[in-house]
């Protein structure tokens, strides 16, 4: 498993789509914004990343949106089709 370091926090990449994952422009999108967040996907869209936060149910920030469980749908509904993509878990 890959060890990512964003803002002192260990992340370790869950899952890559297609070689979706690069570093360089998660770090340049990454903010503190996602601090919070048990999961992050990254997609792209027209050759720019895209960053969602996603939680587990016992996180204060988890509601119906950000549900880690139905980020599949998410990925299917709200991403271009076929497209690349990574999830970053929080260690």
């Amino acid at each position: 498993m890959k060890k990512i370091i964003l803002d002192d926090i260990e992340y370790v990449l869950e899952k890559e789509y297609k070689n979706g994952f690069d570093l360089t422009e998660l770090t340049n999108k990454y903010t503190d914004f996602f601090r919070d967040y048990d999961y992050i996907l990254g997609d792209w869209a027209y050759n720019k990343l895209r960053l969602k936060g996603f939680c587990n149910k016992d996180n204060k920030l988890f509601n119906n949106i950000n549900d880690y469980s139905k980020i599949d749908s998410y990925i299917k509904d709200n991403c271009a089709y076929d497209c690349k993509y990574f999830i970053i878990k929080k260690k």
